[in-house]
């Protein structure tokens, strides 16, 4: 596959960027096909970045993280000057789009010009003809192989029978590996323990497809954790809500007061133990190492996996299976300490450069956590807008002032803040004139229910002469601010 992948890439001899889909089911290694590619050939290039795809707005700040690696200054939009200096940079690179939903929601991000060449991972097989290359699941005899090496055990005929019983599907194959090598056990032992499991998930009606593949491995994993690990049952149910990508365990995992009340006894015990005893988040997160249900990160900046407390990735079928095995109270317990965490972790002001790292690290799991009303979501909408991409933060600013409108009313202060926050991005993006329209629309009602001296009505009229002053007044006449 590497070498069918490499011809796509180069065999047109064409100057445009050369683009190769990997598509397939999730947990067939697409993912970590697009990274081998890119560290086998990573001599050849002389910008090599891998994007996380799955949602518009971390993809719009990684565009503006690797504008800052190329040092381009004074451009408005990330993607646009990224694109021009790719156009004219002198070596070829690489960028890697991974899990892209389709090609309409990457289009606008897709280089135009220059000596590149384009990976995309996705789920979705609907491509331009001959850009695809599908990654499915391993023949049993390919999957047997793998166990047999990666094990020591030579039991060729209990890696076969695990190997279609698991139904060929790399990340199920490669999770029962790893629990043979962390327990010592052996193949044939862990076929014993996988069958009955195997029958009581269809009995219960697991989610169909690879869900039910990998459901029963899963739990073998974590029967075992939780004789010689609780804590990393509780670290592998906590990160089941954030992002699957690149979790920075070192920003989320400190201590937050308060929580016991919050979100009760079965969940804050051992999430409190995990933020309060650095040695018992390092066990937890060694413990899920040991069973692969969660890998190093790759460090952007250099393309390596993170080491000591960097950040971890979990596979997204793995979250899926995580969740679906709890009750729906334990779910929506740890669903809320996973928000209060990623809130917890926020920092306090978007507008200093010295936090964007960490907004940009969080900026995922933000996303994935918070509830769509929640308050932190603005200082992350500001951090987008900051950071230089105001169109993103419009986008998540109408999200969350949506979701609040829903959620506590129209004329609720918070709402009215969001509001603000619409049209303070909606103007930096280029509508002015949109922007005092807005802030128009919103100051009668601000003034019926706040009262015309509230701080928050006072704004509103100083934004309004600032946006008519720069969209050249109300009447097309920069006087018309005054009024």
């Amino acid at each position: 596959m590497l070498a069918a992948l490499h011809a796509r890439l180069t065999g047109d001899g064409a100057l445009r960027p050369r683009i190769c889909v990997l598509h397939g089911p999730e947990g067939a290694g697409k993912t970590s096909l697009a990274v081998e590619y890119a560290h086998r050939h990573l001599a050849g290039f002389g910008v090599a970045w891998q994007f996380a795809a799955a949602n518009p707005a971390v993809l719009a700040t990684d565009f503006a993280a690797l504008r800052a690696r190329l040092e381009i200054h004074g451009a408005p939009n990330a993607a646009t000057s990224v694109h021009a200096a790719l156009a004219a940079y002198p070596a070829e690179w690489l960028l890697i789009f991974d899990n892209a939903p389709d090609l309409a929601a990457i289009e606008a991000f897709l280089p135009p010009a220059g000596r590149g060449r384009v990976l995309i991972t996705s789920q979705s097989g609907l491509w331009p003809p001959g850009q695809g290359i599908e990654v499915g699941v391993l023949s049993t005899a390919d999957a047997a192989e793998f166990l047999v090496k990666c094990t020591g055990e030579p039991d060729q005929r209990s890696a076969g029978a695990l190997a279609r019983e698991l139904d060929g599907l790399p990340l199920a194959v490669a999770l029962a590996a790893a629990y043979v090598r962390a327990t010592g056990d052996n193949l044939a032992g862990y076929l014993a323990l996988l069958q009955p499991r195997r029958s009581d998930m269809l009995a219960r009606g697991e989610p169909a497809g690879y869900r039910r593949t990998v459901a029963p491995t899963w739990a073998l994993a974590v029967d075992r954790l939780l004789q010689t690990s609780p804590e990393g049952v509780g670290l592998l149910r906590l990160i089941a809500f954030y992002a699957p990508e690149a979790i920075p365990l070192g920003l989320l995992l400190h201590p937050i007061a308060g929580l016991d009340g919050q979100l009760g006894q079965q969940v804050s015990r051992p999430l409190n133990r995990l933020l309060d005893d650095a040695l018992v988040a390092r066990g937890a997160i060694d413990a899920l190492r040991r069973y692969s249900l969660i890998t190093p990160a790759v460090e952007p900046a250099t393309g390596e996996p993170a080491t000591g407390g960097g950040p971890v990735s979990v596979h997204r079928l793995v979250q899926a299976v995580t969740i679906d095995q709890m009750p729906e109270s334990l779910a929506s317990g740890w669903r809320r300490a996973a928000a209060a965490t990623v809130e917890a972790a926020l920092p306090a002001d978007p507008r200093q450069p010295s936090a964007w790292p960490a907004f940009a690290a969080l900026l995922p799991h933000a996303q994935a956590a918070l509830a769509p009303h929640a308050a932190g979501l603005a200082r992350v909408a500001d951090y987008l807008g900051h950071s230089g991409c105001p169109r993103a933060a419009r986008e998540l600013y109408q999200k969350l002032a949506d979701a609040q409108r829903k959620r506590f009313g129209a004329e609720d202060a918070a709402t009215f803040t969001s509001l603000h926050g619409l049209a303070r991005w909606t103007g930096r993006a280029g509508d002015k004139a949109l922007a005092r329209d807005m802030l128009a629309e919103l100051l009668p009602i601000e003034e019926r229910v706040l009262g015309p001296e509230h701080p928050l009505t006072l704004e509103t009229r100083g934004s309004i002469a600032r946006w008519a002053g720069e969209a050249g007044g109300a009447a097309g006449d920069p006087a018309g601010a005054c009024d």
